[in-house]
């Protein structure tokens, strides 16, 4: 009995000085005298299980993985939705896609619509507190009109980048590995060659793919140089286009990863990781600089080995699955963020209140889905979120959310499956698999069982079970009674003249819209 004691009064005695130090660090960090500089990098359509720090026995990741041993690894952190411009929509803004109107599908070249001016993003609510802004890589959230949606107008400083997902553009006859090996695949038809623009204007079009990642680099440096000799705060949100289909890569990549073309595109990530890391050391800068790596969705795994691998979770892109929303994330600041790993409930949706909480930017008169997770990352407390909804990418509001995590369960009241997700060995995952109405709703343990393969309620409903789905259905129903769902910007439908041409007075468009 006293070794048992003595046993418990340790483990006591630890918890209190963990709580103890995190409640220090979260009083150093909040007290600050100057707000924190905030690097936010986004990959593309990475899976859970494509990082080496995640499991994956050939991905050459060794700064990411630095990263998540030096600071805070997720497993349960979720996008608010698994395709690509209402996700980005969401962590822009701390508000599910539905309320902003990014639904459904994604923006294409000649969208009428966009990300409304009237949402706050995290670039405007962090300028107001003296922030440097800059976005480099994807934007995907609408051109619109002379530019009318593109980042300068959503409260960036600088823009060096692609505005929409760099397959949505003729690429077969692009170089995406040099010196000569073109890119996979075809990609969309009938648009304008892939663009890149500096803030407003184009510079280049098409795309030289082998040379974008490190013109961005370099963008990146100066940008973070020039905000440390003014010495302004900075926020530098960089969304990769890696590992997105079709996969590119400069000359130091091609062809040096195990994992072949789906390799080469991480290990160029992962690089790009490091180079910012060697930045922010050079500048004296990374101890008061807050790291963020996460994914916008699951892997499209309908391109086999070149879409990614979603480790031990159901499908990938495109559906309410674990695979499709649940995604790799990391949080770095050293000496303000213990190293270790968590399995708090979280959410890009907490990525706006939790920076507008550290640079003090007043967010009190917006509508937010997410929640400050200060606790999770300085004291490794429990998180605010104890809810999760899940829309598909094509929401109805008849339907409302196809799933909602509770704590550690998950109902699935619809399920369906996607393309972007087929050749699986799983059925379930597939554009066959129609839409399908569940009451009972399918319920999942997942801290049990994170593939989603076992439902808790195929041996019968039990009193326990029962009184579970009466509190997830009254959270379900509390939530939608609440959505107020924005105007549909993509219903708004397209124009091929809005589509965004570095010759716009050429008359044989898409063609003549080429200049190097």
């Amino acid at each position: 009995m006293t070794g048992g004691n003595s046993c418990c009064k340790l483990a006591a005695n630890r918890l209190t000085l963990g709580l103890l130090l995190g409640a220090v660090l979260l009083l150093q960090v909040l007290s600050a005298a100057r707000p924190p500089n905030i690097v936010l990098i986004f990959a593309d359509d990475l899976g859970f299980g494509d990082l080496g720090c995640y499991g994956h026995p050939s991905s050459l990741t060794p700064n990411l993985d630095l990263l998540a041993a030096g600071g805070l690894r997720f497993t349960d952190f979720y996008s608010s939705c698994a395709l690509c411009s209402p996700s980005r929509a969401a962590l822009l803004t701390g508000r599910y896609q539905t309320r902003s109107g990014v639904y459904p599908g994604v923006f294409y070249p000649g969208s009428l619509g966009g990300l409304p001016l009237s949402e706050i993003t995290i670039a405007e609510a962090l300028k107001t507190q003296g922030y440097a802004t800059a976005i480099i890589g994807k934007w995907h959230l609408g051109v619109g009109a002379n530019g009318s949606f593109l980042p300068l107008q959503q409260g960036f400083d600088r823009f060096l980048g692609v505005p929409y997902s760099h397959d949505q553009g003729p690429c077969q006859n692009l170089t995406c590995f040099p010196p000569h090996t073109k890119c996979f695949g075809t990609c969309d038809q009938g648009h304008v060659l892939l663009p890149v623009f500096l803030n407003q204007r184009v510079i280049q079009q098409p795309v030289v793919f082998p040379d974008l990642v490190p013109l961005y680099q370099s963008f990146a440096l100066e940008f973070i140089s020039d905000s440390v000799q003014h010495n302004d705060p900075f926020f530098l949100y960089y969304a990769s286009h890696h590992p997105h289909y079709p996969q590119f890569a400069s000359s130091e990549f091609s062809g040096k990863s195990l994992r072949g073309p789906f390799g080469d595109v991480l290990m160029e990530l992962d690089g790009s990781v490091g180079l910012l890391l060697q930045t922010l050391r050079k500048y004296g800068v990374e101890n008061n600089t807050l790291l963020l790596f996460m994914s916008d969705n699951g892997p499209e795994t309908l391109r086999m080995s070149r879409g990614g691998s979603s480790g031990l979770l159901k499908c990938g892109k495109g559906t309410t699955y674990e695979g499709g929303m649940r995604v790799p994330a990391i949080a770095y600041w050293p000496s303000k963020i213990l190293p270790g790993v968590t399995h708090e409930l979280t959410s890009t949706l907490d990525i706006l209140p939790t920076l507008a909480a550290l640079a003090g930017a007043p967010i009190s008169n917006i509508t937010l889905d997410g929640y400050d997770m200060s606790d999770v990352l300085f004291m490794g407390g429990k998180s605010k979120r104890n809810v999760m909804f899940f829309y598909p990418p094509f929401p109805k509001k008849y339907q409302g959310v196809f799933a909602v995590r509770y704590g550690k369960y998950k109902a699935h009241f619809f399920t369906q499956g996607a393309y972007q997700s087929e050749t699986t060995p799983d059925q379930d995952c597939h554009i066959t698999a129609m839409l399908t109405y569940h009451d009972p709703p399918l319920l999942f343990d997942l801290e049990a069982d994170p593939s989603e393969n076992y439902n808790l309620l195929e041996g019968g409903m039990t009193p326990e079970y029962l009184q579970l789905l009466k509190e997830i259905q009254r959270e379900k129903e509390n939530f939608e009674s609440k959505m107020v769902y924005g105007e549909s910007q993509m219903e708004k439908g397209t124009d091929p003249t809005l589509e965004p041409c570095c010759n716009p007075d050429c008359t044989s468009k898409p063609s003549c819209c080429h200049c190097a």
